[in-house]
């Protein structure tokens, strides 16, 4: 999925730094790259977790989308929104749009599945 994705986001114009499924592959991918934006799942592979990544981003300005399908009750402390699975393609670029008009501090509407925090902070 995660792949698929990955050619989803490029074909609608962004540039995807990496796909990792690892906190430590991610923390050091942010030490060597600009990254505007972190999708990401609350699970990964290993002891980390995505909750843990969304802290590291928090610390370091970078917004986190979590796209997941089980979302944490404290979401809306840890990142900008939630896409929840299962989710298609037209939904993935629908969500995209939303983040990039919020973050350019234009309204957003989210599409279904998709909740996004107004009082988020990145």
């Amino acid at each position: 999925m995660a792949f698929d994705n990955e050619n989803l986001i490029t074909s609608e114009g962004y540039h995807v730094v990496a796909t990792l499924d690892r906190f430590a592959d991610a923390v050091a991918t942010l030490d060597k790259e600009k990254v505007d934006l972190i999708l990401c799942d609350v699970r990964l592979t290993g002891e980390r977790t995505g909750i843990d990544l969304a802290k590291e981003a928090r610390r370091r300005s970078i917004p986190v989308l979590f796209v997941t399908g089980a979302a944490p009750d404290n979401s809306e402390d840890l990142v900008i929104g939630v896409l929840m699975k299962p989710y298609n393609h037209r939904t993935l670029r629908s969500a995209l749009k939303s983040v990039e008009s919020y973050l350019a501090g234009k309204k957003a509407r989210p599409p279904k599945g998709m909740t996004l925090f107004p009082r988020a902070k990145v």
